[in-house]
């Protein structure tokens, strides 16, 4: 596994972000994306080129926010003993208000944010009220025009736990798989009346989240049957009557990592080998 060189040294960052106004996560030229920012901001505190490595636990497309996303970055060594303390602040009066970096740390080149990660953890916020939703939260949740069963929708995802061929609810990557194990997919209604969803593996293939959103609203709101989604699984290949959810209800809520750095390093190595 490659570390950080001898003369640097990996940082966590912890991020926040309204993904509203971003081209998702990834770089993309022209356009603004969390990662475009965070690296300009990054090198204004240690100057150009100096920066390296950037990588992230999940890459949230457009539209798609976070409150508990992961990155690592390879920073230079005598300036990380310069600025490491009073990095998140510094970083607060440089980035602009949509995205924060919540917490900075040194940690081991062990560390991988991608690959070393256990699980990644998402929620998806839906509003069924005759009204549609709150104006204060219609950034962050879909007004949805019929109403929803919640105990439909959690036995629908109970229907899906387990490591399964997701193709079906997964835009393909030319050499990607497309298995993944589900280990929580359930809904709860908020005292506000809100839908919630979590959904929790070991990691996510393209649109495979607002995918799987997307079917449960449809036996929610009784189009499709209870058992409707898990006999997708069969398909083998993405199911084009799958309706893809709208971004903006769903957040990346956070990332679970083994305790230690040796754990850090198997996990990555098991990883890699079922990405490929």
């Amino acid at each position: 596994m490659t570390g950080a060189p001898a003369s640097q040294v990996r940082v966590r960052l912890d991020l926040a972000y309204d993904g509203t106004d971003f081209h998702g996560w990834a770089p993309q030229p022209q356009r603004r994306t969390v990662a475009g920012v965070l690296t300009d901001a990054l090198g204004r505190v240690f100057g150009p080129g100096a920066v390296s490595g950037l990588t992230v636990a999940g890459r949230t497309d457009a539209g798609v926010h976070a409150t508990g996303q992961v990155c690592h970055v390879d920073l230079p060594d005598d300036g990380w003993r310069r600025f490491g303390d009073t990095l998140v602040r510094r970083l607060a009066g440089l980035l602009p208000p949509d995205v924060r970096v919540t917490a900075a740390a040194a940690v081991p080149a062990e560390f991988d944010a991608r690959f070393s990660a256990l699980a990644r953890r998402y929620r998806y916020r839906v509003g069924d009220a005759p009204y549609g939703v709150d104006p204060l939260q219609r950034r962050y949740t879909l007004a949805w025009p019929r109403p929803l069963d919640v105990a439909r929708m959690s036995e629908a995802g109970a229907g899906l736990i387990g490591e399964h061929d997701f193709a079906a609810f997964c835009r393909r990557r030319e050499g990607a798989t497309t298995i993944r194990t589900l280990t929580r997919l359930d809904w709860h209604r908020d005292a506000d009346g809100v839908l919630v969803a979590t959904v929790v593996a070991d990691a996510f293939c393209h649109s495979m989240v607002r995918s799987l959103v997307g079917a449960m609203l449809a036996v929610g709101d009784g189009r499709r049957p209870v058992m409707w989604p898990r006999e997708l699984l069969s398909r083998g290949a993405r199911a084009g009557e799958v309706q893809v959810a709208p971004p903006h209800g769903l957040i990346l809520v956070g990332v679970d990592y083994p305790a230690t750095p040796e754990q850090w390093a198997a996990q990555a190595r098991l990883a890699r080998r079922r990405r490929a």
